[in-house]
């Protein structure tokens, strides 16, 4: 089958799922049919699949996130005055790092809205079906919404991030407040708990709460940098004073080596006032 091929294949079994798409053709061109195919998979409730479906869904979509150019954590240039940070503007979903954050909202299974451009819609359109699945399945056993400020983790199926950590940041509704800070301030560092729990090495932020939720986005940055580097600073400390207690041997992984908790954070940005805010204030 080829990757056109796979496009349509996959568009007609969805297609087959909805009665209120099953009379509808398949475009003809190709940008048309990727965004029909897109927007069945957002409007598509969670769930389970067949394994044949999610074997062409992740031969389609791992080709797609192939050819929109992959991103390598060792290709992103550190800050001078802090190696552990780095700024990276783009699609959030060509980064290849061990975790990518989700702005979710507090439903935590993904945008619903057909071809909405936020990056909840993004990631779990690129990450594929199973996403949304795996969501459900985590909140069915939660048995409420997500509470602001904390987060969950996910693989990251099609995408080239081995991980997705999702958070529901704060909504800023009138005049921005403490709580709103703090709350921010925890989205932030429940990410950094689970990937550190997790094994993570490499962790890219997207600039959570600055969209539709509202919050100034140039505080935003100073309490997202702020955070993480207070984070970091504790956790060094914390596998320094491991290490000067029981040897080299502290924190060894299953390969071998030895796991010293988060190494490189990226602040990724899409627009270049963003990638100017953060600029200024790493560079200080």
């Amino acid at each position: 089958m080829t990757h056109e091929e796979e496009r349509v294949w996959l568009i007609e079994k969805l297609k087959a799922e909805n009665p209120g798409y099953r009379k509808i053709p398949v475009p003809a061109d190709e940008q048309t049919q990727k965004d029909f195919l897109r927007m069945l998979m957002n409007v598509r409730m969670p769930h389970p699949i067949s394994a044949e479906f999610r074997e062409i869904q992740d031969a389609y979509l791992k080709k797609e996130n192939f050819m929109k150019g992959i991103v390598n954590e060792k290709m992103i240039e550190p800050c001078s005055l802090d190696p552990r940070l780095c700024i990276w503007q783009g699609d959030i979903t060509r980064l290849g790092v061990d975790a990518i954050t989700n702005a979710a909202n507090s439903g935590m299974t993904g945008c619903y809205q057909p071809l909405h451009n936020c990056i909840d819609n993004c990631i779990h359109s690129a990450a594929g079906i199973e996403l949304r699945n795996e969501c459900a399945r985590i909140m069915n056993l939660q048995g409420h919404d997500e509470p602001t400020g904390q987060a969950k983790i996910t693989p990251g199926y099609c995408l080239p991030a081995r991980y997705v950590l999702h958070t529901v940041g704060p909504i800023v509704q009138g005049p921005l407040t403490d709580e709103h800070r703090d709350l921010l301030r925890s989205s932030y560092r429940s990410c950094l708990e689970l990937a550190e729990k997790n094994g993570l090495r490499s962790v890219a932020f997207c600039c959570i709460s600055t969209g539709v939720f509202m919050f100034p986005a140039e505080e935003a940055a100073h309490i997202a940098v702020e955070t993480v580097r207070e984070y970091l600073d504790e956790q060094d400390r914390r596998y320094s004073e491991v290490s000067s207690y029981i040897g080299s041997g502290a924190g060894q992984t299953a390969g071998g080596d030895t796991y010293k908790g988060i190494e490189k954070v990226i602040f990724n940005v899409f627009s270049d006032r963003d990638r100017q805010i953060y600029e200024n204030i790493l560079e200080r």
